[in-house]
């Protein structure tokens, strides 16, 4: 039988932190954002209760982007766009991962799959203006 789950402000802040964003935060930045709320607050306990949130599906982890691991709250299949630039990471709501893809990699390969992310990485918008904007001014 599992241990039962004490009620605690600081896990339900944590939790809306990354439930009030679309940024897809690191613990760091949800530990900035709580500590003036939450004077006592650690960054281990944001982190332990972002594993907590995550092992238990309330969110997922999109992956290290600049060194920092980034959650999100939205745990339906659903692909990303992260920028090399400046580590934005966007969701693609419109850009499903299919169970097809499942199907066709267990097929040929002879694997037993369960599942994928599809994750896109390149310059954001704003980023690849600055860069267009940089190249086309004369030196």
């Amino acid at each position: 039988m599992g241990r039962a789950v004490r009620y605690s402000k600081k896990r339900e802040a944590v939790l809306s932190a990354i439930q009030g964003t679309d940024c897809h935060p690191s613990a760091e930045w949800v530990y900035q954002r709580l500590k003036p709320l939450h004077p006592d607050l650690s960054l281990g306990t944001v982190y332990r209760n972002l594993t907590f949130f995550r092992e238990n599906g309330l969110i997922q982890s999109v992956g290290v982007v600049q060194g920092q691991e980034r959650f999100d709250a939205v745990v339906s299949p659903h692909s990303h766009f992260v920028c090399n630039c400046c580590g934005t990471v966007l969701d693609l709501p419109g850009i499903e991962p299919g169970t097809d893809l499942d199907r066709t990699v267990s097929r040929q390969y002879g694997l037993a799959v369960q599942g994928h992310k599809l994750t896109f990485y390149g310059l954001c918008s704003s980023c690849a203006n600055t860069q267009q904007n940089f190249k086309e001014e004369p030196l």
